[in-house]
């Protein structure tokens, strides 16, 4: 393309959880795998893991002091609009020394200043609201950005219709890539490939409702051995209490790990998966064609995990247990639904139906007509 001559900047904002970085990384990759030249930078909030995992992926990122509005404790908002205020601060140096061709913004409290800040300055911004209910950072981004890439029908309700490109979630690519088949795949977690198994994921920290009905369940499931057997993540924090839970119990058909480094293996693996319903968890449910039981977190802005469940419910593509029920019925009913073979091949073909695939590319698109037009 003859208009990229002069190395293109292009900075990226967000994070706060995987589901935030995940999408971010996969769209800084595709933009080098594009232009190798292209300058990248991340910028993110302070004491988040985007700090940790950006740096790990190759990325160079820079922190804001930013954090989120307590609505609990008013009070505490003075040093939240301090820092906000440092943050904004921050936000124009940053764009004055680095000068991007583009600003994207992922979601997550530093793409909400470092965002502003650029629009402000008529740099295009491009942004990725992952959830089906658009965030209240993403909506006050809306009115000046360029382009908004979403993974829902219907958002038209949040942001201006014209402005709305349909590209769905970008997710690891080794999860796709993966080659393995379902057999391998259990093999190589030490399992037997005989029986149903179930993949139960907490999410990046570990989700504690899902801890607590997995413990509640032990014996549920231990009475299962014959036929069944759990994949069991159950996040760093809850590491030491679920061990012991699981000793206690003395099931032998649950593999328990704090955190799952081969995630594409454990996917494969899987009959059936239990998770929240975070975007990025979708995504890969939608892309992977799993049949799933989704747990949504109510402890999230908008509660915005229910709406991307009832999202998938409403097409038959997926199972939904609220938090509150889940310590009484999550056992039995990930036991009863592995067993019944049919409603899992259907679960798995309609939640298929809704992959939106090659997010990352047609994002990426999206960049490259901004910097068409900008050229």
């Amino acid at each position: 393309m003859g208009v990229m001559k002069k190395d293109i900047r292009i900075l990226i904002s967000g994070g706060g959880t995987g589901g935030h970085i995940f999408p971010a990384i996969a769209i800084a990759n595709e933009i080098k795998r594009r232009f190798p030249s292209a300058q990248l930078l991340f910028v993110g909030a302070e004491d988040r893991m985007e700090m940790e995992r950006v740096p790990a992926a190759g990325y160079e990122i820079v922190g804001l002091p930013v954090c989120g509005f307590d609505r609990k404790n008013l009070l505490r908002n003075f040093a939240v609009l301090l820092k906000l205020f440092k943050s904004m601060r921050r936000a124009r140096a940053i764009l004055r020394d680095f000068k991007p061709d583009v600003a994207i913004g992922v979601g997550g409290y530093a793409s909400g200043p470092m965002l502003k800040e650029a629009q402000k300055r008529g740099v295009p911004t491009l942004i990725q609201e992952q959830n089906s209910y658009a965030g209240v950072t993403n909506k006050l981004l809306a009115a000046r950005a360029t382009v908004i890439c979403v993974a829902y029908d219907g958002m038209e309700k949040f942001f201006p219709a014209e402005k709305i490109v349909m590209t769905g979630n970008p997710v690891r690519r080794t999860l796709v890539d993966c080659s393995l088949s379902r057999d391998e795949a259990v093999a190589r977690l030490g399992l037997d490939a005989r029986r149903k198994t179930i993949l139960v994921i907490g999410g990046s920290l570990g989700a504690r409702t899902i801890n607590e009905s997995i413990k509640a369940g032990l014996e549920v499931i231990k009475s299962h051995e014959a036929d069944v057997q759990v994949i069991w993540q159950t996040g760093k924090y809850y590491d030491a209490d679920t061990r012991e839970a699981l000793e206690r119990s003395g099931a032998r058909n649950v593999l328990r790990m704090p955190f799952i480094a081969d995630m594409d293996v454990a996917y494969r693996a899987a009959d059936l998966v239990v998770s929240r319903a975070g975007a990025s968890s979708i995504s890969e449910l939608q892309l992977l064609g799993k049949a799933s039981i989704l747990v949504p977190s109510p402890n999230v802005a908008e509660d915005h995990q229910t709406k991307n469940a009832q999202a998938l419910v409403a097409k038959d593509a997926a199972i939904m247990v609220r938090d509150a029920d889940a310590v009484v019925s999550l056992a039995r009913l990930m036991i009863e639904t592995v067993a019944d073979e049919a409603r899992l091949r259907s679960l798995a073909a309609n939640v298929s139906k809704m992959a939106l695939r090659d997010a990352d590319s047609h994002i990426v698109d999206e960049v490259e007509k901004i910097l068409q037009k900008r050229r």
